[in-house]
């Protein structure tokens, strides 16, 4: 009885903390629909609000072409 009061708040806790950061990064779906890495369009990985200032060249081609590499060269 005693462990489980620590240990439904532990749960409750890390299963928070699960939902909330990993809803905080950005669309994975495009990166899946592309078949690449966040890092071909990301300069590195951060946090939600950073990821728009560290496009690279693709990411930036990407963000002004409806989210579709259709033309992109290197």
């Amino acid at each position: 009885m005693r462990a489980m009061k620590l240990v439904v708040p532990a749960v409750i806790l890390a299963a928070g903390f699960v939902v909330c950061t990993s809803a905080t990064y950005g669309k994975q779906e495009y990166a899946k629909k592309e078949g690449k890495k966040c890092v071909d369009c990301h300069a590195k990985v951060e946090g939600k609000d950073a990821m728009n200032k560290n496009l690279t060249d693709m990411g930036k081609y990407y963000k002004d072409h409806d989210h579709s590499l259709d033309g992109y060269k290197k």
